[in-house]
């Protein structure tokens, strides 16, 4: 399994491929600065575990990156990363099939933490990173108060006007934030913390 980190900005992916490599020390990272090179590196390095994208090519527009790479490889993890702030782009790059979405303004340990939640997904023994007092995003919220009224997922992805695949990641996301497996823990954890209102 490889690992490809593709992105024009060698700083930029200098920095993923350092936490890659202290995260998968033992991984193939295999580096590309454009869209159009990947399927060769594939070929040549392997059959891709994690695809590490800057949203922003000089071969891509918009999401198309994510759009390309989500088709030709339908069930390989994506995380984007972006110079744009997550209120403009990420949702639209959750409904294209990335699987997290990272500002490029983010800390070294932000970074990490999202990466190894993608890299560890697959594993049940990750231990959950929960903090009583984590901050939830107001989606997250959202999706709590969702939950505590019995809401299944195409209920709550018709109601937020999104796609079933981006509620998966928003609920994976947020029972990954409060160190949950299930809605029913999410639930129990948000009535015991005070994160549900009213």
């Amino acid at each position: 399994m490889s690992i490809y980190v593709i992105d024009d900005h060698p700083l930029m992916r200098d920095a993923i491929v350092m936490v890659l490599r202290r995260l998968r020390p033992a991984e193939n990272i295999v580096e590309l600065e454009r869209l159009d090179k990947l399927a060769a590196a594939v070929k040549q390095h392997g059959a891709p575990g994690l695809f590490c994208l800057d949203l922003k090519l000089p071969d891509t527009t918009g999401v198309s990156g994510v759009v390309a790479v989500k088709l030709a490889y339908p069930d390989v993890p994506i995380a984007v990363y972006s110079a744009s702030p997550s209120a403009d782009m990420e949702e639209a790059c959750i409904e294209a099939g990335a699987d997290t979405y990272i500002e490029k303004s983010a800390s070294s340990a932000e970074l990490t933490a999202a990466l190894r939640g993608l890299l560890m997904a697959d594993t049940d023994a990750e231990e959950p990173v929960a903090a009583a007092n984590s901050k939830l995003s107001k989606r997250q919220t959202q999706l709590i108060a969702m939950l505590d009224q019995g809401m299944s997922n195409r209920d709550i992805a018709t109601e937020l006007d999104i796609s079933e695949h981006t509620v998966k990641v928003h609920l994976w996301r947020l029972f990954r934030r409060l160190g949950v497996k299930s809605r029913t823990q999410a639930l129990h954890h948000a009535r015991t913390n005070g994160l549900l209102s009213g």
